[in-house]
């Protein structure tokens, strides 16, 4: 029997997942993408320390991914938190924990896993074709991608994978150009949103101009009755960082239903409301409020300044949000190929030999190592729908 042979479009970490299930079982894989490296999104989220997966259970750890956690839940489940810490080892990158339960490589950046990643798939005869851009299929039903500076590429794979993101940071390749070539073949898509994004607040001149950039430590965000501690950044246009990304997906929703939506800051969520209440009361011995702030409750100047930007006081901020930061800041996005449109297996019901794995689905999920998570195990559940479709 001739060699079977496999195409991935799209060399993220779903599309690499695919192609190394996929080689493992003897299939002749090309991945193909658009960029002039592979992985890009990856290495850029890797900077600050790569964020692979969670240690919660499990059960705790498939709720975050809310609507689409029926979905998600059989490939998650074939591939969990400690079997993607258990891949980490076998590539040489041994993994730890963090006190949030975040869990990152041992050399913190994402390098060093693509690199023994990228020499695996090498080892398995993999080929990676670089800025090689999809633009769909010629009337034989060859797939097409246009490249530098050449005639373009038909290649009539065994079976094909679309692994090529949502629409979140497109300078770095997921730019959703995918859309409009699945829309004319009838797929249909829930449109994209950003997710894991910054939310916008109409700060006054002075605060934009004197705190932007500014990090506002120890704090506690409340929002549709839930609240998050952790860290946020001031930037010109509103808040940024960990704490505001947990709650971005429901602030988007509530801007979008009903044009803003308000946020509640707790400026010092370890102090309880009377000690607050009674360090303010003390004396001020002729003191600013600014330095009767400083001085009796640790506030930062941003934080203070804070005060001046909504209502309430150090326990119960409230502000104004106007809406969320676009795809081309989010960390993620949602929307993409909805559910209806992909069979059990991963397959594009309406293209045969088609399927679709990672952020192109629609889904979404917090940071905090779900969306890598998701990435790697739709991407493997994907190859093994490709494997029995040709018979292995």
């Amino acid at each position: 029997m001739a060699d079977l042979t496999a195409l991935v479009v799209g060399a993220g970490p779903a599309g690499l997942a695919a192609a190394e299930v996929l080689s493992e079982a003897g299939i002749a894989v090309t991945v193909l993408d658009r960029m002039p490296s592979p992985a890009r999104k990856l290495l850029m989220a890797g900077r600050g320390g790569l964020n692979i997966t969670h240690t919660e259970p499990l059960e705790a750890f498939l709720a975050r991914f809310g609507a689409a956690r029926g979905r998600l839940e059989p490939a998650i489940r074939d591939f969990p938190p400690d079997a993607v810490r258990a891949w980490c080892e076998e590539l040489g990158q041994p993994t730890f924990a963090g006190t949030s339960g975040r869990v990152f490589p041992e050399a913190m950046k994402a390098a060093p896993l693509l690199r023994a990643w990228l020499a695996r798939l090498a080892e398995r005869g993999v080929n990676l074709l670089a800025r090689h851009q999809w633009t769909g299929w010629d009337q034989s039903g060859a797939l097409l991608f246009d490249r530098p500076g050449e005639a373009p590429l038909r290649l009539t794979p065994d079976s094909a994978l679309l692994a090529m993101g949502g629409a979140s940071w497109p300078r770095l390749g997921s730019d959703g150009s995918w859309a409009p070539i699945l829309a004319a073949r009838g797929v249909a898509k829930a449109p994209f949103a950003p997710a894991n994004c910054g939310i916008l607040i109409d700060w006054s001149p002075h605060l934009r101009d004197r705190f932007a950039g500014t990090p506002l430590k120890r704090i506690a965000i409340t929002f549709g009755g839930r609240t998050v501690r952790g860290e946020a950044m001031i930037t010109a246009h509103g808040l940024e960082g960990g704490a505001v990304y947990a709650l971005s997906a429901a602030i988007r929703d509530a801007v979008a239903a009903h044009g803003e939506a308000r946020i509640t800051l707790d400026l010092r969520p370890d102090l309880p409301a009377d000690e607050v209440a009674r360090r303010m009361d003390a004396p001020r011995r002729g003191q600013s409020l600014s330095n009767h702030l400083r001085r009796q409750l640790a506030l930062a100047p941003a934080a203070i300044a804070l005060l001046r930007e909504g209502e309430g006081g150090v326990k119960a901020l409230a502000l104004r949000v106007t809406g969320v930061s676009g795809l081309d800041r989010a960390i993620s996005s949602a929307g993409g190929i909805r559910w209806e449109e992909i069979g059990e297996d991963y397959a594009v019901n309406r293209i045969p030999g088609l399927f679709a794995a990672g952020e192109m689905l629609d889904w979404e999920a917090p940071t905090g190592g779900y969306l890598l998570t998701a990435c790697l195990a739709t991407g493997r559940a994907a190859a093994r729908g490709m494997l029995r479709a040709m018979g292995r």
